[in-house]
């Protein structure tokens, strides 16, 4: 077997289908696909089940992809740590954020990072929380920025709080609501309300908050971007609880502070072992912000 079978067959297992992970390596499918099989042959035993619809690991498969994802990692460090040893950082940056990232500008502090280490090839991607805390535990990614609420585990992984956010409502200011102070969770009971879908980190921790009151709420939208939440407030279709530093741009809509909400906390989170250009872009970050790692 060669590194080149790992990496395709790796981007099998990401991506579920030939298809898109030929894309992804820049081959034809036909090669990976060969490449893949010849993989296979050497190891004696599939890794794939191959259907008309999907591709799924088999439990061969899953052992491999543990072993070959650490192989390819030492691999790839080996070049990047011999550089750093010499006084240059290179190689692979990967970075991930939640959408609603409001504590600093990434963008501002990735062009600062590029100037002083250019050669470092950046990688950007935006995602929810709890799938860039398993990617940066699994290695997929070197650093991400995440908001999770009070008590949620971060094992795995050493991270730097950025900040905690308090959430607040967001109404139409037609809404009778909007001319009140503060509310509390039980004045929004059975009121439409837009919401991350069912199951994520940011719609988790505002369904058991209305538990722990034994207040009923009612999701009627469903949105996977901050922003769908100023739009739909603002057609007077549904209220939203957002962190206040998000409803602060938002225009066209009444923020109100609720007494009983749930905090948000901001971290970044990068791995125990990380690469020279992950633990360079860190060091750029815990200066910008006059902070310790791990506080």
């Amino acid at each position: 077997m060669n590194l080149k079978q790992l990496e395709y067959a790796l981007a099998v297992a990401d991506t579920g289908s030939f298809t898109r992970a030929a894309e992804r390596c820049h081959v034809v499918q036909s090669a990976l696909s060969h490449q893949v099989a010849k993989l296979e042959d050497d190891l004696g035993t599939l890794l794939f089940e191959r259907s008309s619809r999907r591709v799924r690991l088999t439990p061969a498969g899953e052992a491999f992809v543990l072993s070959a994802r650490s192989a390819l990692e030492a691999t790839r460090r080996i070049a990047e740590d011999v550089a750093a040893a010499c006084g240059v950082v290179r190689g692979q940056l990967s970075i991930g954020e939640i959408s609603s990232l409001t504590e600093l500008d990434l963008v501002d502090l990735l062009a600062g990072f590029h100037h002083q280490y250019p050669e470092v090839d950046i990688r950007w991607l935006m995602g929810r929380s709890e799938l860039l805390i398993a990617d940066v535990r699994e290695r997929r990614l070197d650093v991400g920025f995440i908001g999770v609420w009070s008590g949620e585990s971060l094992d795995g992984v050493e991270h730097l709080l950025l900040a905690k956010e308090e959430l607040v409502a967001v109404l139409p200011p037609q809404h009778p609501l909007a001319r009140i102070e503060r509310l509390a969770l039980d004045q929004l009971q059975d009121q439409p309300l837009v919401d991350f879908p069912a199951g994520t980190g940011a719609r988790r921790q505002t369904d058991e908050a209305f538990a722990a009151v034994a207040v009923r709420h009612r999701v009627q939208f469903e949105v996977g971007n901050i922003r769908l939440v100023e739009k739909f407030v603002q057609r007077g279709l549904a209220l939203g609880l957002v962190p206040a530093r998000i409803a602060s741009g938002f225009s066209g809509v009444v923020a109100v502070p609720v007494c009983d909400a749930p905090v948000r906390h901001l971290y970044a989170i990068w791995s125990k072992t990380p690469t020279p250009a992950a633990r360079a872009f860190v060091q750029l970050l815990v200066q910008s912000r006059g902070a310790k790692a791990g506080e």
